[in-house]
């Protein structure tokens, strides 16, 4: 059985197998969880990602960790929806991005993931309802990973997923 929990921090800093980024398609970087994932990974993270992108919202693919610090081996990325409101399948989509990445984990052999709250930042996503889908995705999606860490960048984000867990 997966534990779920909740923690504050930086995700960089945790000791998991796999850390996920909220992704651009491009895969190149940007700004948010996925600028300090890709400063902490050094450059080869942008390098490895241009040479397997783009990804679509939904999806996820994995690279190396780069300059991550151990026990991290792989950046699982992901691209979240951007917010229209609600009506254009915006959560089937993020709760797409945290299946896939599972899937991912389960291919990698990672047994712990970090997750941050994904398309919650310049993507728009309600925060309230990102959780309660990241919450509910993770616990019924079938996998092989034991220990699901969500990070939480500040105590709003805390405040949500521990009530949605």
């Amino acid at each position: 059985m997966t534990v779920i929990e909740v923690v504050s921090g930086d995700i960089t800093r945790e000791r998991v197998d796999a850390i996920v980024t909220a992704a651009n398609e491009s895969l190149l970087g940007g700004g948010g969880v996925d600028g300090a994932i890709h400063r902490a990974a050094g450059p080869r993270l942008a390098e490895a990602g241009g040479a397997i992108g783009p990804c679509p919202p939904g999806e996820a693919v994995a690279t190396p960790a780069f300059d991550l610090d151990p026990p991290v081996r792989h950046v699982i990325h992901t691209v979240g929806p951007v917010w229209e409101g609600g009506n254009h399948g915006e959560a089937e989509v993020l709760a797409s991005c945290y299946r896939r990445c599972l899937e991912i984990a389960d291919q990698i052999g990672a047994r712990s993931l970090a997750f941050p709250a994904i398309a919650t930042g310049v993507y728009g996503f309600p925060p309230d309802q990102a959780a309660r889908i990241a919450v509910s995705t993770l616990r019924s999606t079938p996998s092989e990973v034991e220990r699901i860490r969500l990070v939480a960048f500040d105590e709003q984000t805390r405040d949500l997923l521990n009530a949605a867990l």
